[in-house]
């Protein structure tokens, strides 16, 4: 069985691969390690082995982690559907909430911030194909929602993210990354104050390459990294 630095290794090499192939540079590209299930030990053994963003779904299972990884380096992403009951806890602990979806999410992180005088980073999620069973706005919802987050003193929108439709083929999914970057575009071309359009964040294991084709700034990978669930 592969470690987690043999795996990283090899995944590390396919992203420089579709970059390369994209016309862009690696460096453009963060890798997000989806530890969800994982223990704080092999979080461990993946930031030893160079990983410094983790991925989070879950407030309880984060929080536990995020307590007892409190001395590693890491960049934390939440990058699960987030309740609103929940978003004092996000604050807290994490870097980059990839899943606001709501206006009301938005006001809820911006007043929990704002009692720990913190500006809170957030992606917009977008539901691209309009997946009943997925969170996230509907691409004509986005901007204005973004409008009305901008507003938001403790808020700072930096990007989009999205979950695709299922394939097992991962070209079959490229349209759906395109069309969030194309909105990404339109997005950024309106010029909104307190707002960034830098990041998007896209791919998985199953579709990286696709999404690294079609502008991923943010990729979440898990089973790459830390093997199947159990």
């Amino acid at each position: 069985m592969n470690t987690i630095a043999e795996r990283l290794d090899a995944l590390i090499t396919r992203i420089r691969t579709a970059a390369a192939a994209a016309g862009r540079s690696a460096g453009e590209i963060r890798l997000v390690a989806a530890s969800k299930t994982f223990p704080p030990a092999a979080i461990r053994e993946a930031v030893a082995a160079g990983v410094s963003d983790i991925g989070e779904n879950y407030i309880q299972e984060a929080h536990d982690k995020y307590a007892a990884l409190q001395e590693v380096p890491v960049t934390w992403h939440f990058i699960g559907h987030l309740q609103t009951n929940k978003a004092k806890y996000a604050v807290r602990m994490f870097d980059l909430i990839h899943t606001v979806d709501s206006y009301r999410l938005a006001m809820e992180l911006d007043r929990c911030a704002q009692k720990i005088n913190k500006v809170q980073a957030v992606l917009i999620q977008v539901n691209v194909a309009g997946e009943e069973s997925k969170s996230g706005v509907a691409p004509e919802d986005a901007l204005p929602l973004i409008r009305r987050a901008a507003a938001l003193e403790h808020i700072a929108v930096r990007g989009l993210m999205t979950l695709p439709p299922y394939f097992n083929a991962p070209q079959k999914v490229r349209p759906f990354f395109a069309e969030l970057r194309r909105l990404r575009d339109c997005i950024d071309a309106e010029q909104i104050g307190n707002v960034g359009m830098q990041e998007l964040s896209m791919g998985m294991t199953g579709d990286f390459e696709a999404a690294v084709a079609e502008g991923a700034t943010l990729v979440r990978i898990g089973t790459a990294i830390f093997g199947e669930r159990s």
